[in-house]
């Protein structure tokens, strides 16, 4: 169906034709009347399945510009996945007029925050511990509130926000909309809804992938020691751009990760013992393809959005088929075609058995034999990242960054990445044949008239 069917402002069908948003995804065609009526909704589905249009479209259809107060609160698991929500949140909204979204989460200056909220905000997207603390601090004000959206919200449960979310609820009006996505559905869903959701429609769509959409490999190895040659030989059949590889501790991850370098790949580990400056730099070098190989506990990768994901890799395959179909669900993403290779052993069985009869089809191995330990990975990563040591709190903007290495070197701006500009720093993706002359150039010139400390991430 498409979205010129709903009751949507033309200005919003406007610009979801120049995006390219034709067609409605199911979880969009089921949810979307509901939402547009009114009414709480528990949505569920894979993940890149388009659950934030969906919740998006309802906040700006409820949306009076006019009131420069908070009209819509959307929680989040990780900063990463707030940060994904505001932008594509920003991009619904470009052809309204006035919009003010602010994303407010851990591990950014809490002055800085204070000081944007002072300007008034109109729709607000969070990480439950910031937002709890604003309210507490009578920052965030929520009298116009009407509509509350919790996105991946079993992530949070898992993650221990049970506690934060209710807190957060409680300062809201009791008449509103409330809107609670989630990738799986865990009986804790069902009493988080009753706690505060209304006579809630619960739509469910697309919970798992089929073979035509990832095509899903299962390996039998003789012992976990085998682990990491079969990876190397994975990697070199299928020579992925780019790779997440779950794994089911921090140790095994580091573990991984010093043996993958060893080998010649590019790769890094993401767990809960990095602080926020270091989980940015890991995922800003992976999703800019600077990095091509990303080691990561399910945890730490909650939040993770990577467009064109090619390869997903079951290291250690988890006991619950639902956090299965979570992980394989970050590669063939909007209608792309996506990989899954799981590895176990004979002991795992039981856990094969589980997701063979959750996915409703028979797990067949492939031949262990049938990979060749002899094939290397060639792939390079495309690009390498660059620091500069000035962010927003400068003024810094994607554009001055753009100008000055236009205006030091050769580049041309085709050969320009990411730019991800933070508060008081920025990481900047660049060809990787043309860093070193990027960098020379930037160390001898300035950024808005400006010296800054440049080099490699």
């Amino acid at each position: 169906m498409n979205f010129n069917k709903l009751a949507l402002a033309p200005e919003i069908i406007s610009n979801l034709e120049s995006l390219g948003y034709l067609s409605m995804t199911p979880i969009q065609e089921k949810s979307l009347p509901f939402i547009l009526e009114g009414k709480d909704v528990i949505g569920q589905a894979k993940t890149g399945s388009g659950k934030t249009a969906a919740f998006g479209l309802g906040l700006l259809s409820r949306l009076d510009v006019r009131i420069l107060e908070p009209q819509s609160l959307v929680l989040c698991p990780t900063r990463e996945l707030a940060e994904q929500v505001t932008n594509e949140l920003r991009r619904l909204a470009r052809f309204t007029n006035n919009v003010k979204i602010l994303a407010l989460c851990g591990g950014t200056d809490e002055k800085h925050q204070k000081k944007s909220l002072t300007h008034g905000v109109h729709i607000i997207v969070g990480t439950p511990g910031r937002i709890f603390k604003l309210l507490k601090d009578k920052v965030i004000k929520l009298n116009y509130l009407e509509m509350f959206v919790l996105d991946e919200a079993d992530r949070m449960l898992d993650m221990g926000f049970h506690d934060d979310i209710l807190r957060i609820e409680g300062y809201t009006p009791t008449e509103k909309q409330t809107l609670l996505f989630s990738a799986t559905f865990p009986a804790e869903i069902e009493d988080l809804s009753s706690d505060f959701q209304q006579n809630p429609e619960l739509i469910q769509v697309d919970m798992t992938h089929g073979q035509d959409e990832i095509k899903q490999h299962f390996y039998q190895l003789d012992s976990h020691k085998d682990k990491n040659n079969t990876v190397m030989s994975i990697l070199g059949k299928f020579q992925p751009e780019s790779t997440v590889i779950f794994c089911k501790t921090k140790l095994i991850c580091d573990a991984l990760v010093k043996d993958l370098q060893k080998r010649g790949v590019d790769a890094l580990a993401l767990h809960g013992d990095h602080d926020q400056r270091e989980r940015t730099l890991v995922l800003t070098k992976f999703s800019n393809n600077s990095c091509l190989v990303l080691v990561a506990t399910d945890v730490a990768a909650r939040g993770l959005d990577i467009n064109d994901l090619q390869l997903v890799i079951n290291y250690d395959i988890s006991p619950d088929p639902e956090i299965y179909v979570h992980r394989i669900g970050r590669t063939g993403r909007e209608g792309k075609g996506g990989l899954a290779v799981s590895l176990s052993v004979a002991e795992e069985q039981y856990k094969i058995d589980d997701i063979s009869s959750y996915l409703e089809f028979k797990v067949k191995y492939d031949d262990v034999a049938s990979l060749d330990p002899e094939l290397e990975y060639t792939v390079e990563p495309a690009m390498k990242t660059l620091y500069i040591s000035g962010g927003r709190k400068d003024k810094i903007r994607p554009g001055d960054i753009v100008g000055a290495i236009l205006g030091t070197s050769q580049v041309k701006a085709e050969c320009i990445g990411d730019i991800n500009i933070l508060n008081v720093f920025s990481y900047v993706a660049i060809k990787s044949e043309f860093a070193d002359e990027v960098v020379t150039g930037l160390q001898n010139g300035k950024i808005k008239k400006r010296n800054f400390k440049i080099g490699f991430a």
